[in-house]
This record gives structure tokens, C-alpha cells and sequence, in this order.
């Protein structure tokens, strides 16, 4: 592969393949909130907040880290008050006990207004307006969770980005397919890729960190007890679950915890990166393996979220589960048709989850997407797949996934509606 490629394919992955603290939804909105705030100059009296609804979904039930709250109005405080828009998806990492509760006397004093963007089609919109006496400040973030778009001041425009409604940022390396992935991932030479294996470093503290609190529905931690080993046995499939699971339990519940994300998604990036590492861990796998197995699971699940957008109907576990099969698949011995494989296998499978905002009971579905992945590989290694004419799948890899992708992001629209509507009348 040429130089330039790997050049703007390793831009890529390092543009999506992020740290960051607590849930990507209500982080985004502290992140354009801290921004608007920086750029008003001091302390808003007032901030409004207009949010597309995938956005609003996935951050009305998960926990803010530090706090010991869940849902927007003390992302938005905390925003405001402690946030630095330099962090990236770090922002609110300086949170303090001191901060939370300046964060809850700002939101008992009513100053916040949080509402629902209307008629646009952009699935991740954030619009921010602060103001201050007669000062006003606004920041909007679309199209990616830390893409800003649009940032003023009174009257002033300092910065504004034409994109096109309902389309997300036009990714620099459009030309991807799962061929391309492939032979990255397994030609790269190692010292330009090694920097993955940051995603391995970060998720697996996360799951251990995990293990010493009680966190979400403890999922992760129930699997490592005696009743899941009485279950599952001391085994790498039950461990690979665990682990996934504990990361998630704590992420999700608003432990202050870094995880390396994927797609804008800290979940993403704990499915595609712990299956790939414990299982390369327990089968004894070289350093070089993990490492390619690593780059190819990562962004097996960028390739996928190119065509389904940042956020959609379908959780996002399918696709960076079906990413994790892919890694897997090649530390079982697999080549590229076993991989090809293995995606087949998992689009044929988990098609159709979907995603009811981020919550501790995320886990579930994580542990459904990385056993379904392991089962995938082992099928895919034996040369065992769903054939094109069974449901969805079709010969061509790249067509499955485009199948896949349709299904997530424009078949799924009305349910996206039916479970944001269930989710905000809930009695």
C-alpha cells in the first residue's frame, strides 16, 4: 500500500480512535458549552440548549463522572463552570466536589434550558447559547462529536463550517472497503500502527478499575464471581465478557475513568478493543498479532460508521462487535475470506438492535455483541458462513455492510421516533 494511503488512513483511525471521560452525548454538550463559555468571557447567567434527538436519547439516563448524578442539566453546569474546550472529550476532567455542588446551586437557580432542535435531519446536532448581561456567546457542534460548526460572539463570527444538512463531515479517506482494511491492518509497517495499542492500555484499566467499585448493573463483575464461573466456567469466551462488561458498567454509570472511544462512542471502543485483547492475552498470541488485530478490529468498525453516521437506530455494539470478530478471526489463523466471513456471520446475526439512549444496562447488550462475535470467528475459521441466500447477506463483503448500514440508518428511522417518543413520555 502507498504511503499516502497509509498516511491518510493512519490520520483517520487517530481522528476517531480517542480518550475520553464519561458517555460522548452529554461530554459533546459540555464540551460546546465550555467552548460558548470561553468564548463569552465569563460566567453565563443564562444557557440554552437545543439538541438533535439521537442526542438528547443518549444522554438522558447515564451518569456524569464525578458527580454521582445522571443526565444533562450538570453536564451543562459543569460545562460551563470547570470545562475547558482544549480537553476534547476530556472536558470535565478537572471536576471536583466543590464544582458539582456550584454545578447543582446553577441549575436549582433555573438558568439552564434544555430542548429539542427542531426540523433538522443532522443526527448529532448541539447548539449552545450563553449569555451574560447584554453578552451573548454561541457555539454549535455538528456532524461529529467535537466537529465545530458554527462559533459567535455578539455580533462577531468567529468561526462557521458550510456543511450539508443531514450529512456528517465529510470523512478524508472516503475510499475505504474491507479489502483496503484488511491489507492496512496486516502490511502497515508495525511502528506506524503501534500507537493503537493506547486503546488497550486505557480499556483494560478501565475494566480492572471496575472491578474494585459497584458500578451499573455489575455485569462485568457478577460474570467473575462464583454464580457466572458456576455458569460460564473459568473459560477466555467468559472472560472476554467480563471484561467488556466491567468497562462498560463503570463507563455508563459515571465512573471518572478514561476509555479510548471509536466513532465518537467510549462503548465502541471498550467492544473493539478488549474481546481482541483478552483473547489475545489467553491464547498467547505475539505482540505484533494484537497489534494488527488491533488496527483491523478498530477500524473494521470506522469503515462501518462511515456509511451508518455517528449515531443512529442501530446500537452501536453491532458494529464494533462485528469489528472485534474481525480481530479475532485473525488471531484464531484466519485470512482475509475467513474475515469476510465473520462480518457476514455477525451482520446476518444482530441486524436490527437497537439503541435506547446510553445506560448502564448498555453492558447487556455489549456482552450479547462480543459473544456473538466470538461465535462468529469460530465459524468463520472453520470456513463456516451465512450464505447470500439467507436474509440480508450477499456475496460482496462491502454490499453486506452497505445492507447493514441501510437498515441502521434510514430503514430504522421510525423506530429511532417510536423509542425517542417512549423514552421522553415515559410516566
Amino acid at each position: 500500500m502507498e504511503k499516502f494511503l497509509r498516511e491518510q488512513i493512519i490520520d483517520l483511525v487517530k481522528s476517531e480512535v480517542v480518550p475520553a471521560v464519561g458517555c460522548t452525548e452529554p461530554i459533546a454538550v459540555a464540551l460546546c458549552v465550555a467552548k460558548a463559555a470561553e468564548v463569552l468571557g465569563t460566567s453565563p447567567e443564562q444557557i440554552d440548549v437545543l439538541l438533535s434527538a439521537n442526542i438528547l436519547k443518549n444522554a438522558m439516563g447515564v451518569g456524569i463522572p464525578g458527580t454521582g448524578m445522571i443526565g444533562l442539566p450538570i453536564a451543562v453546569a459543569l460545562g460551563a463552570l470547570i470545562g475547558k474546550s482544549v480537553y476534547g472529550l476530556e472536558v470535565l476532567k478537572d471536576v471536583t466536589d466543590e464544582a458539582v455542588e456550584r454545578g447543582k446551586a446553577m441549575i436549582a437557580a433555573n438558568c439552564i434550558h434544555i430542548g429539542l432542535k427542531e426540523n433538522i435531519t443532522e443526527k448529532l446536532y448541539i447548539e449552545v447559547m450563553v449569555k451574560a448581561g447584554a453578552d451573548t456567546a454561541i457555539a454549535v457542534i455538528s456532524g461529529g462529536h467535537q466537529n465545530f460548526v458554527k462559533v459567535k460572539r455578539n455580533d462577531t463570527l468567529l468561526l462557521e463550517k458550510k456543511t450539508e444538512e443531514g450529512h456528517e463531515q465529510e470523512c478524508e479517506c472516503s475510499c475505504l472497503n474491507m479489502r483496503m482494511v484488511y491489507d492496512f491492518s496486516m502490511t502497515a509497517p508495525l511502528e506506524e500502527i503501534v500507537f493503537i495499542r493506547e486503546a488497550q492500555q486505557l480499556n483494560e484499566k478501565a475494566a480492572e478499575e471496575s472491578l474494585k467499585g459497584n458500578y451499573g448493573h455489575l455485569l462485568g463483575k457478577t460474570l467473575s464471581r462464583p454464580l457466572g464461573k458456576g455458569i460460564f466456567g473459568d473459560t477466555i469466551f467468559a472472560h472476554i465478557i467480563s471484561a467488556t462488561a466491567c468497562a462498560c458498567d463503570a463507563r455508563m454509570a459515571g465512573a471518572t475513568i478514561p476509555v479510548m472511544s471509536n466513532s465518537g462512542s467510549g462503548n465502541q471502543g471498550i467492544c473493539a478493543t478488549l474481546p481482541v485483547v483478552k483473547y489475545a492475552e489467553e491464547n498467547h498470541n505475539t505482540d505484533e498479532e494484537l497489534t494488527r488485530a488491533l488496527m483491523l478490529s478498530h477500524l473494521t468498525a470506522i469503515y462501518i460508521k462511515q456509511s451508518l453516521g455517528k449515531l443512529s437506530a442501530l446500537c452501536g455494539c453491532v458494529v464494533a462487535s462485528t469489528g472485534s470478530a474481525c480481530g479475532i478471526t485473525y488471531l484464531m489463523g484466519g485470512g482475509y475470506d475467513q474475515v469476510t466471513y465473520a462480518v457476514k456471520n455477525m451482520v446476518a446475526n444482530l441486524t436490527g438492535m437497537i439503541c435506547d439512549g446510553a445506560k448502564p444496562s448498555c453492558a447487556l447488550k455489549l456482552a450479547s455483541g462480543v459473544s456473538t462475535a466470538v461465535l462468529s470467528a469460530m465459524l468463520a475459521v472453520q470456513r463456516n458462513c451465512v450464505t447470500s441466500v439467507e436474509g440480508i447477506i450477499e456475496d460482496d463483503v462491502d454490499r453486506s455492510i452497505r445492507n447493514l448500514t441501510r437498515i441502521g440508518k434510514d430503514a430504522m428511522d421510525e423506530t429511532d421516533r417510536c423509542v425517542l417518543e417512549i423514552m421522553t413520555k415515559k410516566v
